[in-house]
């Protein structure tokens, strides 16, 4: 697996995880819960967006220094 696409799909399981732990402080916070499904099909939709960004960014980064 090249650099680059690893690098990408970290970034999205970093995303998709850093939106449930948000969603969780939601929950200890408000008195409305969120059903599962809907945590897992937006987690999948945010890891998707962050793992196409920054695969798409990526090579316009100021000071990137991979190959």
């Amino acid at each position: 697996m090249k650099p680059r696409t690893k690098s990408s799909l970290l970034w999205g399981v970093v995303g998709g995880l850093a939106f449930l732990v948000l969603v969780q402080g939601y929950e200890l916070l408000a008195a409305e819960p969120v059903s599962v499904p809907a945590k897992v099909g937006v987690a999948l939709v945010v890891a998707a967006g962050a793992a196409l960004a920054t695969y798409a960014t990526q090579p316009r980064l100021f000071g990137n220094e991979s190959p």
